[in-house]
């Protein structure tokens, strides 16, 4: 056979494989982005069922403050009923905003922070939102190297004929970047 043909021949199987490996690791990517926002979904669900129960059992010392427990209380049951990653990421911003007023509250009445079932309920959210907030970082660093891998010649290519399409970041709701009000 010719050279030449042989060149050709060996060109096309490194572009195949090329093609093979780039597809794999964009799957693989992608799985790793829908891996993540299944951890930030654990973190969402282990705040939703623990802090009702903390609440409950802070309520009686709080118990002028029923309507941030209503909207802790409204946040769960959206978050249940969304469908998407975007209405549960509004959910969940929904209750941030709610412990936030709540914590004001504790703030504000420094005879509470004696109480033990508030310093465990201060405590378990402190910690449940530093969860939360650590898998959404681990999160949108998944979807940036996922977006990277769809964006970068020349398997830029390659995921355009798979239909891999970028992946959006998780975003703050608008106005969680102002500390909550809370009129006594």
């Amino acid at each position: 056979m010719n050279k030449k043909i042989w060149i050709a021949l060996a060109v096309v199987v490194v572009l195949i494989i090329y093609g093979f490996s780039t597809y794999n690791r964009l799957i693989s990517t992608n799985e790793a982005v829908d891996g993540q926002w299944a951890q930030v979904e654990t973190q969402y669900q282990r705040r939703f069922d623990l802090i009702p129960q903390l609440v409950n059992s802070v309520k009686g010392i709080l118990k002028q403050e029923n309507a941030v427990f209503g909207e802790i209380a409204d946040a769960r049951t959206r978050y249940s009923g969304a469908s998407g990653s975007n209405d549960k990421a509004k959910a969940a911003s929904q209750m941030e905003g709610a412990l936030g007023r709540l914590l004001v509250i504790v703030e504000n009445y420094p005879q509470l922070k004696s109480s033990e079932n508030v310093s465990v309920l201060m405590a378990q959210l402190e910690g449940t939102e530093n969860r939360v907030s650590v898998e959404r970082s681990r999160f949108n660093d998944s979807v940036k190297a996922y977006n990277l891998s769809v964006k970068r010649f020349p398997s830029s290519i390659i995921a355009s004929m798979g239909n891999f399409a970028e992946r959006s970041y998780f975003e703050a709701a608008s106005g969680t970047e102002k500390a909550p009000e809370v009129n006594l």
